[in-house]
């Protein structure tokens, strides 16, 4: 099976990226009960622990014409000129690219949360925080393999957008371990989430909603060690401090809104690039897109108290500052519910095939409903 570089659609990416290293890792001599809610969410990371091999059904295949079986309507160049002028096989051909490229993208982030997860585990002082990483750190490595099984069906893949890269680049190269925090616990993570979200409540290809809900089901617990860290950490900065902080959070928030512009898929497609990129600009149901990915970021960093004038009027720009109060919590306990509700599905028709009452290819459309 070739290797997801040797299916890239963007030619001569190199094979490493390496970013240089320069924190300290620190040892916590004194091993003490930890934080009851670092352990408690410690614990939850063990005791949630999954097979991606053996909990995704990967005898599940892709739909040839429109692999995740999203809504047409949902394509960002959908009724524009440059759709109109394509025929039905430039049409399919560009829903798998530009749905390869949404999972390339979750992919390579997945990449960078992993080592940011492990370097958090070197650099945080707390044990109990290094702890919870340590499973994080693992989680990663599933998301990894899972999303690396799915885009292989898609036979094309994409390497990680600029923007990704630069706020991985800042993530990495940062001594600070707060900023790896925010960088990929906050905003990488938090709009990924709502990414993910739109696959698994609106795609009707059973693989595509159960790998994306699986991932959710953990991604929801690495917010919170987020959020609860960096919750207790900022009261303990200075105002200047925590204004540098909002700073970086403001530009790496626009960085994020303006990576979905899919410039590689055009570039791939031989498709007018710039006209594409404003046609996706001024689409309307990318506008909403782009504003729904920010509705668990925007309450989180509120939660954290980075809530000054500079965010503030930043979110107010972006139009996403009405997800301020959104309920973070309840959030997550539903990512949680829908996992639990695929798994509860699966065992439903399992049992009735053990029992003869359904067929491999009967059982499994079944638990696509």
């Amino acid at each position: 099976m070739a290797s997801l570089r040797d299916l890239y659609a963007v030619p001569d990416i190199d094979k490493y990226w390496t970013v240089p290293q320069e924190y300290d890792v620190i040892f916590d001599w004194e091993f003490d009960e930890g934080r009851t809610q670092m352990m408690h969410l410690y614990q939850k990371g063990k005791d949630m622990q999954w097979d991606a091999l053996k909990r995704i059904d990967w005898s599940l295949e892709l739909d040839p014409e429109n692999p995740m079986q999203l809504p047409v309507e949902a394509t960002a160049l959908y009724g524009t000129p440059i759709w109109e002028r394509m025929g039905k096989k430039d049409r399919i051909e560009f829903l798998r690219h530009g749905q390869a490229w949404n999972i390339s993208q979750f992919l390579q982030g997945e990449q960078a949360a992993l080592i940011c997860a492990a370097k958090i585990v070197g650099q945080v002082p707390d044990m109990d925080a290094k702890f919870y990483a340590s499973t994080q750190t693992m989680d990663e490595a599933r998301h990894i393999e899972a999303y690396k099984n799915l885009l292989q069906k898609f036979d094309v893949s994409y390497p990680m957008t600029k923007p990704l890269q630069v706020l991985v680049d800042q993530a990495l190269r940062d001594p600070r371990w707060d900023i790896t925090y925010l960088a990929m616990q906050v905003v990488i993570e938090g709009l990924a989430l709502a990414a993910f979200a739109t696959i698994r409540d609106v795609a009707q290809n059973p693989l595509a909603q159960m790998v994306n809900a699986y991932v959710m089901e953990d991604e929801a617990r690495h917010v919170a060690f987020g959020r609860l860290t960096l919750r207790e950490y900022y009261p303990q900065l200075t105002q200047a401090e925590r204004d540098e902080r909002e700073e970086f959070l403001v530009d790496a928030c626009y960085l994020m809104r303006d990576r979905f512009e899919g410039r590689e898929i055009y570039e791939a497609l031989d498709l007018p690039v710039e006209e594409c990129v404003e046609y996706t600009k001024n689409s309307e149901i990318n506008k909403l897109f782009r504003t729904m990915l920010f509705q668990r970021i925007v309450p989180i960093v509120k939660d954290i108290g980075l809530w000054g004038p500079r965010i503030r009027a930043a979110y107010e720009d972006m139009g996403v500052i009405h997800y301020a109060d959104q309920d973070i919590d309840a959030m997550g306990a539903d990512d949680e519910r829908i996992a639990a509700d695929f798994d509860a599905r699966k065992a439903y028709v399992s049992a009735i095939a053990a029992k003869g009452g359904l067929g491999a290819d009967d059982a499994s459309a079944t638990a696509a409903e």
